[in-house]
């Protein structure tokens, strides 16, 4: 493909990571979701997302049919990142998007399971060192001869084989030789210690350079021995070098000239021709040195190149294990016609209360074979809360990762329409959300509804009839629904394929918190119980006026449930 092809990449874009990069590069950096190519060839981190994103897969993250539902999908791949055991491996995380190909979902699965398992069948020790060695990879930059010591250090911690095959097929004997030559070629040339004879001319072409550089204090200094003529000074000037260097006398002799001027003439001819000698014999012997460590690097190539692809791909399947592990999710039952959570938990929560739900047709505990649930009951019910986590294992499971419940069975979904509570109240605001949530039940393909208080953008008698509207199209095109409403008792009789469930508010607590039963009654209209809360209200007021004209509200919505709340609440 061209650069201009994929998505995001226009005329400007393609033409800065071709001068930086090189149009095959560029190619690569994108096919394989390096965002850190893209960003050091200057493309901002935002832009180098949204553009490796859409060429991962685009049909993917057409999935994701709403602002809100693209905020969980972030939210998500932020969240997952933070596991991460490597920069790139972030980077790559976050680019992750819902897998259109069925295959490719089991696959990741597949690997995350494994990561998982490997990850947490080793011992402390082990995970220490596992993330070690990718912190040293790390701070390295991931140069090749970092990715070698990486593998072979994740070897080590246990992670080869059955486990992991990319690590289990590189030979450890051509990498650690492979190892020892990359670790002396550089950008440079040949790094010091990679060879003795080497060293050791660098050393005299260094005492050489120094002489060189104060050849007016070399001429004095002889010069104060006394020496008598040319001859006198050309003895007196080779003992002096051998003294005070590591150059042989021999070595000076070879390259004095047989005539001078002058004594400091001599002395600067010499010194520039020792200089040029050491210069050649250096240059000579790094060229001889260099060939043999690349000729040691040819040897094991495709046991380097496979490190340095396993490291990344190791990374990333140990990171989403991390993630996976620390979660406690579990992998989805896929495909079928539904979505089905046993022990579901929101994970933007510190300390969820699991429930079940479900629609659709699956074969867990909640009911099954309705394809739209009204959910209603309690405010600060978690009736949004659980609208985000039937998102977010929707999302999850549509990316080949595993799912934050107990049983999850997810169908495939082509559209994911999640719409939150939004506070305002105009025509406009109305408008717009028609426009972003009724478009992807009329387009081809499987839709999932999470719609919340679709009521508090409209007049509350409309509102009714439009969410009536919206569940008897979310049934004739055979979608998947859950609306949040509290207009329950003025919906008109549903569709039989419809049911009512109902979150119910259970009374205060000691500290007069709302106390509520997070798991939905299905079947069932829950209540608002504005007692509880009017009952909060009058217990909280410090002022005597304040707290007088809560009690007048008490007396409007039922004085003695107001009582028997609070009464029950100090009980506790």
């Amino acid at each position: 493909m061209r650069l201009e092809d994929y998505w995001g990449v226009g005329p400007k874009t393609s033409e800065r990571l071709r001068e930086a990069l090189g149009e095959e590069a560029a190619v690569e950096a994108i096919e394989s979701a390096d965002v850190r190519a893209l960003t050091d060839a200057g493309i901002t981190r935002g832009r180098a997302t949204r553009i490796l994103r859409r060429a991962n897969d685009e049909a993917g993250m057409d999935a994701l049919a709403t602002r809100d539902t693209r905020e969980v999908y972030d939210d998500l791949l932020a969240l997952a990142s933070e596991y991460a055991l490597t920069r790139h491996a972030a980077d790559r995380i976050r680019v992750l998007t819902p897998l259109s190909n069925p295959d490719a979902v089991v696959d990741r699965l597949d690997a995350v399971d494994a990561a998982r398992e490997a990850w947490t069948g080793l011992d402390d020790a082990g995970r220490a060192a596992v993330v070690d060695a990718f912190d040293a990879y790390d701070s390295a930059a991931g140069t090749e001869r970092a990715a070698v010591d990486a593998v072979l250090a994740l070897r080590d911690a246990g992670l080869d084989g059955a486990t992991f095959d990319a690590l289990g097929d590189i030979d450890p004997d051509a990498v650690r030789e492979a190892a020892d030559a990359l670790q002396y070629v550089t950008a440079d040339g040949v790094a010091a210690g990679a060879d003795d004879r080497l060293d050791d001319l660098r050393g005299r072409l260094d005492d050489a350079r120094d002489l060189e550089n104060s050849a007016f204090d070399v001429l004095e200094r002889i010069r104060e021995t006394g020496v008598r003529d040319l001859e006198d000074f050309r003895r007196a000037f080779a003992d002096y070098v051998d003294r005070e260097t590591r150059l042989s006398r021999s070595a000076i002799e070879e390259v004095a000239p047989d005539e001078a001027h002058d004594a400091a003439d001599f002395v600067s001819t010499a010194l520039r021709a020792l200089v040029d000698d050491l210069e050649r014999r250096v240059a000579d012997r790094e060229r001889e040195v260099e060939d043999g460590l690349r000729a040691s690097i040819a040897d094991a190539r495709e046991d380097v190149d496979r490190a340095v692809a396993a490291v990344d791909d190791v990374a990333l399947d140990l990171s989403l294990a991390r993630f996976a592990a620390a979660h406690d999710l579990t992998r989805p039952a896929l495909g079928g016609d539904g979505l089905a959570v046993e022990g579901a938990r929101n994970l933007f929560l510190d300390d969820p209360d699991p429930v079940d739900y479900a629609v659709g047709d699956h074969d867990l505990s909640p009911p099954t074979g309705d394809r739209v649930a009204v959910l209603t009951g309690a405010n600060s019910g978690g009736k949004t809360t659980l609208l985000e986590t039937c998102c977010s294992v929707a999302l999850l499971a549509a990316m080949g990762l595993p799912v934050p419940a107990d049983r999850a069975a997810v169908g495939a979904f082509d559209a994911i329409v999640f719409h939150r509570r939004h506070a305002s109240f105009n025509a406009g605001v109305l408008e717009s959300t028609l426009k972003s949530i009724v478009p992807p039940l009329t387009d081809d393909g499987r839709t999932l509804m999470l719609v919340d208080e679709f009521e508090a953008i409209t007049e509350p008698g409309r509102a009714a009839d439009l969410l009536n509207g919206l569940v008897d199209l979310t049934v004739d095109r055979g979608a998947l629904g859950v609306y949040v409403t509290h207009l329950a008792d003025d919906l008109s009789p549903l569709p039989p394929a419809a049911r009512i469930d109902g979150i119910f508010a259970e009374g205060l607590t000691p500290e007069l918190a709302l106390r509520v039963d997070y798991q939905p009654r299905f079947g069932t209209v829950g209540k608002s119980t504005p007692e509880f809360i009017v009952s909060r209200l009058v217990a909280n007021a410090g002022d005597r006026r304040v707290r007088q004209g809560f009690e007048h509200l008490a007396a409007a919505v039922g004085e003695e449930a107001v009582q028997r709340t609070l009464s029950d609440a100090y009980e506790d």
